[in-house]
């Protein structure tokens, strides 16, 4: 398992990531982790585009899993995200930085906790294991 760095804007920054943004942080984590990297993806405009259809089929490595239009039950992200709000029922924050702090508390614990990981797949009916040709 390893940490993914979120962007985050600043003021005068575009706050969506582009094909290029994407295809380097595929890269980067390709490159530390030695290894084919799966992906899950809903239909996010740059996820779909065929700039980033092009650089899919490029890089041999890289397996993308693409979700139907709506399929909240498909996508093991909603899990962690369900799974993070109920530890946040009865928290009261002084600002919007601390609960940001609060909440990747809460998903570095997940991080360590690779069980809950694997649930949150399970879950799904997905697999990391590429379909055959």
């Amino acid at each position: 398992m390893y940490r993914v760095k979120v962007h985050r804007a600043r003021k005068g920054e575009r706050r969506s990531f582009a094909e290029t943004d994407y295809a380097a942080q595929l890269d980067a984590a390709h490159q530390y982790l030695k290894a084919p990297i799966v992906v899950v993806w809903d239909n996010l405009n740059t996820h779909i585009s065929a700039a980033m259809r092009q650089r899919i089929a490029s890089r041999d490595w890289l397996h993308v899993i693409q979700l139907p239009a709506y399929a909240p039950d498909l996508n093991p992200t909603e899990s962690v995200w369900s799974h993070v709000k109920r530890s946040l029922g009865n928290l009261a924050v002084t600002n919007v930085d601390h609960l940001a702090t609060v909440v990747r508390n809460r998903l570095k614990r997940i991080q360590y906790r690779p069980h809950l990981l694997t649930g949150f797949l399970a879950q799904t009916g997905l697999t990391l294991e590429p379909e055959p040709p």
